[in-house]
């Protein structure tokens, strides 16, 4: 009598090679403990949160600009570039709000360096237990400058190590349409923006901010790295972000019409920002200015559903290649940037247009 395929023996496996040891990452509530927000800090972060909320709802006219690198490959040029930012702010302060970009994950089309968090050393080794740690360091660091502090949130199992410094949260165009980031918005105490998609669609970038606006019960894990059941309460602090799509922008006055003309359709409040860089600068960091320059000027012709611009911006203008031994300080190893000197200037120029 043949055996079935459920009680018939399995053969041998083929011999494999020794698997490489596993990273044992440390929790969310370790990484807490060592790099404790203190009550003042924590006061100071809900500050920023709800100011940023306060220009969403129209109860501040500050324009919400988040500025800075592309992402993070290293935190001592970091923190120099968010000192300079912290001085720049103080000279714009009554007409702009400025958030700092501190991105530690980046989405990739195919394959490269993922950001920070998952390989500070930028060699492919991958050593995520020091990623993790440095990218909460320089964001807690950074918050103690007084910068709000953004970033992306592309792996929701990173969220619980940073999301109690956070001021405001990109979802990005590859992940608005995820189930997961919705859910995860959707419990966050920071502002959330949600991109279109990268073919310029924004209908997903509505749904999303329709999901996440309401409660849900999702997976997820506990300071201490344990399994739970997360029940959220909804995040109503959201809002559409345009950053073009296809290499087509989408920031121009017809496009932001029918932007908030799509919001109120959908029975959501029209709040939107432009991401001046990418498919809107038609992947020319030069032209970032040109972009915010519109912005601006639809703003003072009255076109109120503007509440925040996204500026790429570092040291340096321009982009490397990442090769070992030979990275120039100060130089996105992402997407290119603009200089520190041509962002202060677009900076100043933008408080003053709109004083």
């Amino acid at each position: 009598m043949t055996a079935s395929l459920a009680t018939a023996p399995l053969s041998a496996p083929a011999s494999q090679p020794d698997a490489p040891p596993k990273q044992v990452l440390p929790t969310p509530g370790e990484l807490h403990r060592a790099r404790p927000l203190s009550a003042e800090l924590a006061a100071r972060i809900n500050h920023q949160r709800q100011s940023i909320r306060d220009i969403l709802d129209g109860r501040d006219d500050r324009l919400l600009v988040v500025v800075g690198p592309c992402s993070i490959e290293d935190p001592a040029v970091a923190l120099d570039y968010a000192r300079r930012l912290v001085e720049m702010s103080a000279k714009v302060e009554d007409r702009l709000l400025i958030v700092m970009r501190v991105y530690v994950e980046k989405p990739r089309t195919t394959v490269g360096w993922k950001g920070l968090a998952y390989d500070p050393d930028l060699d492919g080794r991958g050593d995520m237990a020091r990623g993790i740690r440095v990218s909460r360091y320089l964001m807690h660091d950074i918050a103690e400058l007084g910068l709000p502090v953004a970033t992306e949130l592309l792996q929701p199992m990173l969220a619980p190590y940073l999301d109690d410094l956070l001021a405001w949260v990109a979802i990005g165009a590859r992940t608005t349409e995820s189930q997961l980031h919705r859910e995860l918005a959707s419990g966050l105490e920071a502002v959330v923006g949600f991109k279109n998609a990268t073919n310029g669609d924004i209908g997903v970038a509505l749904d999303a901010i329709a999901a996440a606006g309401h409660p849900h019960s999702h997976f997820g894990l506990d300071a201490e790295g344990r399994p739970t059941v997360q029940e959220t309460a909804g995040n109503v602090h959201t809002h559409l972000v345009l950053r073009g799509g296809h290499g087509e922008p989408n920031y121009q006055a017809a496009h932001v019409t029918r932007a908030r003309r799509a919001l109120e359709a959908a029975g959501l409040t029209p709040r939107l920002m432009v991401d001046c860089s990418h498919a809107n600068a038609r992947k020319d960091h030069h032209r970032q200015g040109e972009v915010l320059r519109d912005v601006l000027a639809q703003r003072l012709a009255g076109q109120t559903a503007l509440c925040g611009l996204m500026v790429e911006s570092h040291l340096h203008e321009g982009k490397q290649p990442l090769i070992p031994g030979q990275r120039r300080y100060g130089v996105s190893v992402t997407d290119a940037c603009l200089g520190w000197e041509a962002t202060e200037d677009l900076l100043l120029t933008a408080a003053q247009r709109l004083r």
